[in-house]
């Protein structure tokens, strides 16, 4: 039978990892965490490492619950061969970047709850994107051209707030991805803080959007749709 150190030698890991090695899978853990689910490949071109080194990291990161894998979903015709296989982060490894006291914050919300209501509660959430609010106010303010969209400047604020943000063009209008979000744990007890952000993004950017992802599900990437204008025919 094998030991744990030869069946990590077999898979060609390390047996006892070094520091770099520590360093090197943070790097890759942290760009899956910035980019969303990733490939080996796109990995490697992104970290200026070899194929064969991301995938011993990855492996390593799979070990330890920190990654899952699946095939990369395919929109429209798919072409020949298997799809790519791509790496996300589980909730455990998503929470080696999370700050402490998510549980306390859970605790502290079902205490509102309980004493004061669920109307409380979204209260709170409310209050919670207040921050959100004023830094977009005081962003599209003071302009001066800076922003191409009011979109834009929300994915500005969103990412001095932590939340990794970035646009993506789709045929009906933009996608805005969120590939971190601090308060996923507690965001999985209490859905009224997605939707108080969900609410606010709508208000924002004048424009019905549509959630369609969200880390606190176990998505990979907060994903919010938000459609090109409604132009009106003049009649």
């Amino acid at each position: 039978m094998k030991t744990a150190g030869a069946e990590r030698v077999s898979r060609g890991i390390s047996p006892e990892p070094t520091l770099e090695d520590a360093s090197t899978r943070d790097r890759v853990a942290r760009s899956i965490l910035e980019h969303g689910p990733s490939t080996a490949g796109e990995l490697a071109e992104r970290l200026n490492l070899t194929p064969a080194a991301v995938r011993r990291h990855l492996a390593v990161l799979t070990d330890v619950g920190h990654l899952t894998s699946r095939e990369r979903r395919v929109y429209g015709a798919r072409g020949r061969g298997r799809p790519a296989k791509v790496f996300c982060l589980t909730d455990a490894g998503r929470g080696e970047f999370y700050q402490a006291y998510d549980a306390l914050a859970v605790r502290a919300l079902e205490f509102l709850r309980a004493h004061a209501g669920p109307a409380a509660v979204e209260q709170f959430a409310e209050q919670t994107m207040a921050e959100v609010a004023d830094r977009f106010a005081a962003a599209t303010a003071s302009d001066a051209g800076e922003y191409g969209s009011a979109a834009e400047a929300l994915a500005t604020v969103l990412n001095e707030q932590g939340y990794v943000a970035s646009l993506q063009p789709v045929a009906s209008g933009t996608q805005l991805c969120q590939y971190h979000c601090p308060v996923a744990h507690v965001a999985r007890e209490f859905p009224e803080l997605c939707a108080a952000e969900t609410a606010l993004f709508a208000e924002l950017l004048g424009s019905h959007v549509q959630r369609l992802a969200t880390i606190a599900h176990g998505d990979g990437v907060c994903t919010t749709h938000i459609p090109h204008p409604v132009e009106r025919k003049v009649s």
